[in-house]
């Protein structure tokens, strides 16, 4: 059974109540199919939606959505691809905390935080165009020179200093 929009919401919204109203269970069992998992999908489906009222309010009061399944697939794409990489993520953190020692194994709390640490990481990288992000991780990640990350990239050291200056803005303001 769909969660209902909050009613302010949707006495503000009526666009976004119908859609909801005609597409919610297409949406909720299309991520069903996708994850195998319905509480997830439940999850995904209602994020979708409040995505929509976040992003398009006025104008889907105002004139609706001429193709609202696409938009909502598109939508749900994206949460998808977000929720695959924080699975990744996790698992990655995890088997790299198998293989330690015992007394350096994390509590559970510090657990989580090293988890929403990786994962502000992963949006701050994410955010940086393709070739500053490989520059920031090459030099942080393999500890290369800036003359050696512009060979093996086959890019000025100017363009390097450049995207390492980008990945530092990015890295302080994702701290901030």
């Amino acid at each position: 059974m769909p969660i209902a929009l909050p009613s302010s919401q949707a006495a503000d919204h009526p666009g976004v109540e119908q859609i909801y109203r005609d597409h919610h269970g297409w949406l909720q069992s299309l991520l069903q199919r996708k994850l195998g998992d319905v509480q997830h999908a439940a999850d995904l489906a209602q994020d979708a939606f409040m995505a929509l009222l976040r992003t398009r309010p006025g104008t889907v009061a105002a004139e609706g959505l001429r193709e609202p399944r696409a938009y909502l697939r598109t939508v749900a794409h994206g949460l998808l691809v977000d929720h695959f990489r924080r699975q990744t993520l996790e698992r990655a953190y995890l088997e790299a905390l198998a293989h330690q020692p015992e007394p350096l194994a994390r509590s559970p709390e510090e657990h989580h935080m090293v988890l929403q640490a990786l994962q502000r990481i992963d949006r701050m990288l994410d955010a940086l165009g393709p070739r500053a992000r490989e520059v920031f991780l090459l030099s942080q990640l393999e500890h290369l020179t800036y003359g050696e990350i512009a060979q093996r990239m086959g890019i000025s050291v100017r363009t390097v200093k450049r995207d390492m200056q980008s990945g530092f803005a990015h890295c302080i303001a994702a701290m901030l």
